[in-house]
């Protein structure tokens, strides 16, 4: 097998033995920078329809939290393949004084769901194709239970003004997009699994609507309307809750459907939120029921005694450890991941800088590592099963920055195209429920990330907001794209930090994942340039299709500045 010369690898490794990162390493205390100079708010989002309901809330005089929240609402309308009211989210609030405040809207299995859920009668799993387009698949949605407490803590404008544009693209049309008619082209089985999304979004022969075509949702329109009115009480009052649980009830196959009262019991909660300092940096973020800040931490932690900036992005070698740290960041997430409501997840020890440190000891600059097993992060933790969960794909990322330098990051989702394919109110219901293992125990040993009644599943959203070594908030950071958004936060923000990148060209480098075995890289990318010495280091290389779509916003020379996936259709607009 090729080595890298000696002198490379003390190239790589300069300076580790006074680097910080080999001893303790706590996360620097927030500090008050200095008030930033007036500048103007900046919204970017998957879709610019979306981005620009947002930026007009901020013209409009609004927060960061009311430009989040319009966009959310617009991403209903114009993206319906990937998030909405019917699905949930995450959304991490900063201050330019470094607080940081996190809200799980995620969704819930039903009360009386339980480990069998997506057992057949002989206790073996369901196929997934079968299972997505049930009501086995439908949390409760979280979106709007998490859309009014954010607003009421952080909002300024009036509740139904954040609906106007969304109702107006629903009630006047908006146009077809490439990425919509592709995904309604390759998706039909979910999304025109009802008459209403066969009528919304195919011709009379069956055909998806052409790219340029104008589409108006109506019932989506008096949807929205009804909610700008009554508030979001209004979608989980009792007599809407009736109506939804009945309609996925009657798509539920077994008992233990959801029920009115789950709907109507449903509360986004709050949560601490995950802060660490890679190269004094501090990196904030969602914990459980996400995957996602103990992954993106661990990778970006356990990478840290490598001199990357020195290497930069054009060296096989930088992607080779930045595989080897996503292979055993994978393992732990896999393995200890879940809702630490019913079950314990070891965050504190995901999160230790001396954990990291020592599992960043495996990687060898000069080989792949052979097999990777999950670490301890707490010896004194109960042994539980990686689970056999379905992959991941789909959601929505989006950020927002107000005038007064606070940011939200925010990733919404219904989990796959079209979500489980069943609609109510104009919207598709979400499928996240698949996120969950469909085995609950392995070799008798349960499962962290099993169903259970009221449990949330597993996610991998990574909503990231990030300060620099003077206490300045300088980026809001997300992705979509299932269990591949660690990953693009993670390479996005060693762009920025180890190579000086913008968020744009940080974003726009190459994705390379490698959660298990295989390195997997996009079909026309550059990294197929370095497959002979990716392959000398012992790796495995597959190209394929890969759903990277990533948003950010970035302080720069003091203005707050957009940027977005060149892989993507969406933009940034500012205020």
């Amino acid at each position: 097998m090729h080595k890298v010369s000696s002198l490379l690898t003390a190239l790589l490794l300069a300076g580790c033995a006074t680097s910080p990162t080999l001893a303790p390493q706590a996360a620097p205390t927030p500090q008050a920078a200095p008030a930033p100079s007036p500048s103007r708010g900046v919204v970017s989002a998957a879709d610019p329809r979306a981005a620009e309901a947002g930026a007009q809330m901020l013209r409009q005089g609004g927060t960061a939290t009311d430009a989040a929240i319009a966009t959310m609402l617009a991403l209903t309308v114009v993206e319906p393949q990937s998030s909405g009211i019917g699905g949930g989210g995450f959304y991490v609030h900063a201050s330019a004084n470094g607080e940081v405040e996190t809200l799980d809207g995620r969704e819930m299995a039903p009360s009386a769901a339980g480990p069998d859920w997506f057992l057949d009668e002989n206790g073996e799993p369901i196929p997934f194709p079968g299972a997505v387009v049930t009501g086995l698949s439908i949390g409760v949605p979280g979106s709007l239970a998490l859309a009014a407490e954010a607003h009421q803590k952080h909002g300024r404008l009036a509740w139904r003004d954040l609906f106007a544009p969304a109702i107006a693209l629903a009630r006047d049309g908006f146009v077809v997009t490439r990425r919509l008619h592709e995904t309604l082209l390759r998706t039909k089985d979910r999304a025109a699994l009802t008459p209403e999304g066969l009528a919304l979004f195919y011709d009379a022969g069956g055909a998806p609507l052409p790219v340029g075509t104008t589409i108006r949702n109506p019932e989506l329109a008096r949807t929205l309307e009804e909610i700008a009115a009554t508030g979001a009480q209004g979608f989980y009052s009792a007599r809407n809750a009736t109506a939804l649980a009945s309609t996925i009830a009657e798509a539920t196959p077994h008992a233990g459907a959801m029920r009115a009262s789950d709907i109507t019991g449903y509360e986004a909660m709050w949560r601490p939120a995950l802060c660490g300092a890679y190269r004094a940096y501090r990196i904030c973020g969602m914990g459980p029921p996400s995957s996602g800040e103990t992954t993106v931490y661990a990778i970006l932690k356990q990478l840290e005694r490598f001199d990357l900036s020195a290497l930069g992005p054009d060296s096989p070698v930088s992607w080779h450890l930045f595989a080897e740290s996503q292979r055993l960041a994978y393992a732990d997430r896999e393995l200890y991941l879940g809702d630490a409501d019913f079950v314990t997840v070891p965050v504190s020890g995901l999160m230790d800088g001396n954990y990291l440190a020592a599992r960043g000891t495996l990687i060898s600059p000069e080989s792949r590592m052979g097999a990777v097993a999950p670490g301890q992060p707490d010896k004194t933790l109960a042994r539980t099963a990686d689970g056999d969960e379905p992959v991941e794909s789909g959601t929505s990322h989006f950020v927002a920055i107000d005038s007064d330098g606070e940011a939200v990051s925010y990733t919404s989702t219904i989990e796959g195209p079209f979500g489980s394919g069943y609609m109510h109110g104009g919207f598709y219901l979400n499928n996240e429920l698949t996120d969950f293992s469909f085995r609950p125990e392995i070799g008798g040993v349960p499962v962290t990330n099993r169903v259970e009644g009221g449990k949330r599943p597993r996610s991998s959203m990574s909503p990231t907001v990030v300060f620099d070594p003077q206490g300045r908030l300088v980026l809001a950071i997300g992705a979509a794209g299932g269990g591949t958004i660690p990953v693009q936060v993670a390479k996005a923000l060693i762009g920025v930090i180890d190579w000086g990148l913008p968020a744009s060209d940080a974003i726009a480098l190459p994705g390379l994942y490698a959660p298990g075995d295989t390195i997997i890289v996009e079909t026309d990318s550059p990294l197929l340039r370095m497959r002979g010495e990716l392959e000398a280091l012992g790796h495995t290389i597959e190209a394929r299709s890969l759903p990277f779509k990533a948003n950010a916003a970035q302080l720069i020379d003091g203005e707050w500045v957009g940027a977005a996936d060149p892989r993507s259709e969406g933009t940034a607009v500012p205020e």
